[in-house]
């Protein structure tokens, strides 16, 4: 459990500490957008593998205690949030938006805020978080509170994160942006400041919709657990 306490906390602080902050400015200062890119990547990717490995083995570990009992009543809810996240998340990865990496130049284009970004400049993020409180819900023990806890904390605190970069790299032309868009889900469409287009999301909620169903499917098969069990 110790090692994916560690693997948890170097993985959210690599974000929260770097990524998003006057740190990243500094060391893209000294090497560059491009090789900063690439050594954070790796970085990412190998404390996220070294997380994955950390939680499974301490799903067998003695301090992996259940705190409440998994059931339909928690399964059930757990799976319409997986699939509401989904509809956030694969939407999100096939729209371009200033919110995404290299995604600034598109700032000052009027079709800026398009898509999925009508809803919310950060519809990856929000659909990670919702499908990692989906897993929450379904799961009680240790080791998934933590995994899964990690993720919810950094995809919501991440929003932030992003919208601090953009403003300190592209300043008044990212505030525009951020006045015609919302953060929380939603938001600016119900203060009229901007307007949905299911034309513009369609095929990508398809995409996200078929990508759920296939997950849901061979779930049991590739993680050892059945949600609709």
């Amino acid at each position: 459990m110790s090692s994916l306490i560690a693997a948890a906390a170097v993985f959210l602080l690599i974000h929260l500490l770097v990524s998003g902050t006057q740190v990243r400015d500094r060391i893209v200062k000294v090497t560059g957008e491009g090789p900063y890119l690439g050594l954070f990547s790796l970085v990412s990717i190998a404390a996220l593998t070294w997380m994955a490995f950390a939680f499974g083995k301490a799903r067998s570990d003695p301090a992996n205690v259940s705190y409440w009992t998994i059931s339909h009543a928690t399964r059930d809810p757990a799976i319409v949030l997986v699939l509401i996240g989904f509809l956030f998340a694969v939407p999100g990865l096939l729209t371009n938006s200033p919110t995404r990496v290299s995604g600034g130049a598109i700032v000052d284009k009027p079709d800026a805020a398009k898509g999925m970004t009508r809803v919310t400049r950060h519809p990856f993020l929000w659909g990670a978080a919702i499908w990692a409180l989906g897993h929450i819900i379904a799961n009680g023990r240790t080791a998934d509170l933590i995994l899964f806890g990690t993720i919810l904390v950094l995809a919501l605190m991440g929003t932030a994160s992003i919208d601090g970069k953009r403003q300190r790299a592209l300043g008044e032309r990212y505030t525009v942006f951020k006045t015609k868009t919302s953060n929380i889900p939603f938001v600016a469409i119900a203060q009229g400041r901007q307007s949905f287009s299911l034309r513009e999301i369609w095929w990508r909620l398809a995409v996200g919709l078929v990508l759920w169903g296939v997950v849901l499917y061979f779930h049991p098969k590739w993680f050892g657990v059945n949600p609709l069990g």
